[in-house]
């Protein structure tokens, strides 16, 4: 017997990390009856075609989305506009149109203004991610117990937003749904002002004058090494959140600056109670993620999980 997969056609749109990974895990689960995918740079339509991400790999955004019931856009979120627009007259009445930005008010905007009325268009941001990017970084694995934030706009279809939290859950992704201008207040704590503050440290130690280079990375320790990892993130990517996410970020840099400058005054001061009330206080948030799965000894790429295997007939 053969299982029908939920969709015919799936088509992702840009190969980094997050399309890579969708395309190996739609592969390996069976979800698509045609699997389609397509990236603005010839070097990577060329290198997927080589390591076969999808069963066809389509020149243009146009002919990519051709006839496709899911259409997901894996791109940077400063050209989610300029995708919709390039896709709107080719979508299939009744598709599924959807995206992965990690800030979704304005992607939200930019999109709706080019998607057709006959389309479902639910934006989504699977909360998963490595310093890596390309189409050979990416691993089926990626989304496995972590979260998939949808942010359907008002009035859409509660079909289509099923259909997709299935799409994300059979990945192995909890599902939460939000609306769009809390998910970038959410982000901008979690995601967005410690990767600003990572490529803040890291490039404050290249530029102390007493500190050389060599020194810097032979003397790295943990904590330096985290902050090096996430600002190896890619910087076209980061540098559009933080343009399109701006006023919820600034807020938050805002409160992470006064909480910096209690914490230089008690130092200042020899405060060692307060500065040991905000250890403690720190610690155990992250005790909590941890002990509600959102982290584990296990790298990303070391994580298995049972739905990863692969449909066949039986």
């Amino acid at each position: 017997m053969t299982t029908t997969p939920p969709f015919k056609r799936i088509a992702l749109i840009g190969l980094g990390l997050i399309g890579s990974s969708l395309a190996r895990g739609i592969q390996q689960l069976g979800l698509a009856g045609e699997l389609v995918a397509t990236d603005n740079s010839a070097a990577v339509r060329l290198r997927a075609a080589e390591i076969k991400l999808a069963d066809r790999i389509a020149d243009d955004n146009a002919s990519a989305v051709k006839d496709a019931d899911l259409v997901i856009a894996c791109v940077p979120v400063g050209v989610a506009g300029d995708v919709a627009k390039s896709i709107a007259a080719h979508l299939a009445p009744g598709a599924i149109v959807s995206d992965v930005g990690s800030v979704k008010a304005s992607v939200l905007h930019a999109m709706a203004e080019y998607l057709p009325d006959n389309v479902h268009f639910i934006p989504a941001h699977p909360v998963a991610g490595t310093e890596n990017s390309g189409p050979d970084s990416g691993f089926a694995e990626l989304f496995i117990n972590r979260w998939c934030i949808l942010t359907p706009p008002d009035g859409a279809d509660s079909a289509a937003v099923e259909k997709l939290t299935g799409f994300w859950a059979a990945l192995g992704a909890n599902v939460e749904i939000m609306q769009a201008e809390h998910h970038d207040l959410v982000l901008a704590v979690t995601s967005h002002l410690p990767h600003l503050i990572a490529y803040t440290i890291v490039g404050t130690a290249d530029e102390l004058e007493d500190v050389t280079r060599s020194e810097v990375l032979k003397f790295s320790a943990g904590g330096f090494r985290d902050f090096t990892r996430i600002a190896a993130s890619d910087p076209t990517m980061w540098r559009d959140v933080f343009l399109a996410n701006k006023d919820a970020v600034l807020e938050m840099l805002g409160t992470f600056q006064e909480d910096l400058s209690k914490l230089t005054r008690a130092i200042r001061r020899d405060d060692g109670d307060a500065l040991f009330e905000h250890f403690t206080r720190t610690r155990a948030i992250r005790r909590g993620i941890v002990s509600i799965g959102q982290d584990e000894a296990a790298p990303d790429f070391g994580r298995k999980h049972q739905a990863l295997t692969k449909k066949s007939e039986s």
